[in-house]
């Protein structure tokens, strides 16, 4: 079998695991793992707010499926849009102190997800991993 087909497959497989994880941890705020990545992505937005073509191209997703994430934070108080008062073909999201509070309770649960991610790797093989994982991923940017 082609060895960089089984990577991405490997890749899949990681990806997906992960995602279960936290989609589990978080199951109990009533948040999938894709919203609270939007929240965190807020967060790295000046005055935590973004436009929502800001925030899909951030999340690397389609721009319904970037509503639709918004609208069930919004949904939750965990995020509020608003019409930009020169332009009004633009929306901004921004993260409320709910929305907050919320990433701060899921940093533990993150902190445990890359733990048992890195468990099997020494320490010299997390740095060159994460030294790869950031060379690969320059490539899609």
């Amino acid at each position: 079998m082609d060895e960089k087909v089984m990577c991405g497959q490997m890749l899949k497989q990681i990806h997906d695991g992960l995602e279960k994880r936290g989609n589990n941890a978080m199951r109990k705020q009533g948040l999938t793992f894709t919203q609270v990545s939007a929240l965190l992505t807020l967060l790295n937005f000046p005055e935590h707010k973004a436009t929502l073509k800001e925030l899909e191209k951030a999340l690397h997703v389609a721009q319904s499926t970037t509503v639709g994430i918004i609208n069930r934070l919004e949904q939750k108080d965990l995020v509020k849009t608003f019409g930009d008062d020169s332009d009004r073909r633009i929306k901004w999201v921004q993260i409320t102190p709910e929305g907050e509070e919320c990433c701060s309770q899921t940093h533990e649960n993150m902190k445990g997800t890359e733990a048992f991610l890195l468990s099997p790797l020494t320490d010299e093989e997390q740095k060159t991993f994460l030294s790869l994982l950031q060379k690969i991923s320059k490539n899609f940017k």
